[in-house]
């Protein structure tokens, strides 16, 4: 009998703030109804109600999740990615949303597992969420957007959440989307929604992924295990040949990248196959998968409720049968702990 799919990037959200009251106190929630504060107001923006690639709202309850998702599944809720520049209730709103989560979702499904959200504009209240919250079984990543805020994750700062969920025993996630209004690129803001579009997904985790490796996060941090969601994977055979040889010829000035940046991808990074940017000739896609190593690296994520078209399943046809066991459930499981 094969190993059960797990399924790693399924989303959920809160359908309103009224939700998430039971979880915080008087004063946040007359901060949110005095203040007309909305819940992720970008969130529908970046997959438009309308548009067939939506695949409408994020289930709201567990109930509405066995409607539309069968088997095991680690959840993703990003209502907390939008959070307005006040770091008091950016923690207050993770903490709620964690409390969510666990009441109404991994304590009712034990097929579930969840992200713990943390606060991203105070590092040491997201090390005390860490520290309150990872005990609990039913979470088994710390979730980050992978547009951070006015540093990449590989800077100091960020250092002691990273050392918090390496304790732990839990992977860091980087998942598409974050904060608007920082700019998504190296040059500065973009002047259409499908530049931003494509450099959240694609651009920014790039550079996430040099800083942590540039920065010697690892060399720190040997245990730290970290995972890209719905950011592609199909950039990562040209972005590590680049990042081989530029290192060889400066690596002076990062003495403590001891190795081949890409050794240091292939040990600590995973990457979901939703989106899988995939070439049409059959050829060329194995050419593309052979350098990915995506037996290696990649775990199977429905992405629900979105639709990025074919290529996950062009994926999944194009390996052999020990590649797919792998991509469907073996990697997510040593990647995450998981006995399933």
């Amino acid at each position: 009998m094969s190993a059960p799919m797990i399924d790693t990037d399924v989303h959920c959200a809160p359908a309103s703030f009224e939700a998430l009251f039971p979880y915080l106190d008087a004063y946040w929630r007359e901060y949110i109804t005095g203040g007309t504060v909305r819940i992720g107001p970008a969130l529908g923006g970046q997959y438009p109600m309308g548009a067939p690639t939506t695949g409408g709202a994020p289930p709201a309850t567990v109930e509405a999740l066995r409607e539309r998702v069968s088997g095991f599944a680690i959840l993703t809720c990003l209502s907390a990615f939008d959070a307005n520049r006040n770091p008091y209730y950016e923690a207050a709103l993770t903490r709620a949303i964690n409390e969510w989560l666990r009441e109404r979702w991994l304590d009712r499904d034990d097929r579930l597992r969840a992200s713990l959200t943390v606060p991203t504009s105070d590092p040491e209240a997201a090390v005390a969420e860490i520290e309150r919250a990872a005990a609990h079984p039913g979470f088994v990543r710390v979730l980050l957007p992978v547009r951070s805020v006015d540093t990449r994750y590989g800077n100091r700062r960020y250092l002691p959440v990273l050392q918090a969920a390496a304790d732990a025993g839990l992977p860091v996630a980087l998942h598409a989307w974050g904060r608007v209004g920082n700019a998504p690129t190296a040059t500065g803001f973009t002047h259409t929604y499908l530049e931003d579009y494509v450099a959240n997904s694609q651009v920014i985790v790039q550079g996430q992924l040099v800083s942590l490796i540039a920065e010697g996060v690892f060399e720190r941090l040997p245990s730290l295990q970290v995972s890209l969601l719905e950011c592609g994977f199909s950039w990562l055979p040209a972005l590590l040949w680049r990042f081989d040889k530029d290192w060889r010829g400066v690596w002076r000035e990062v003495p403590w990248v001891k190795e081949n940046p890409s050794a240091y991808v292939y040990r600590h990074f995973r990457l979901t196959t939703e989106p899988a940017h995939l070439p049409r000739d059959d050829r060329h896609l194995a050419e593309l998968l052979e350098m990915a190593r995506a037996s290696d690296v990649l775990m199977y994520a429905s992405d629900h409720p979105h639709d990025h078209g074919d290529g996950g399943t062009r994926l999944l046809a194009a390996v052999s049968e020990a590649d797919r066991a792998a991509i469907l459930h073996d990697n997510a499981a040593a990647h995450y702990g998981l006995d399933v």
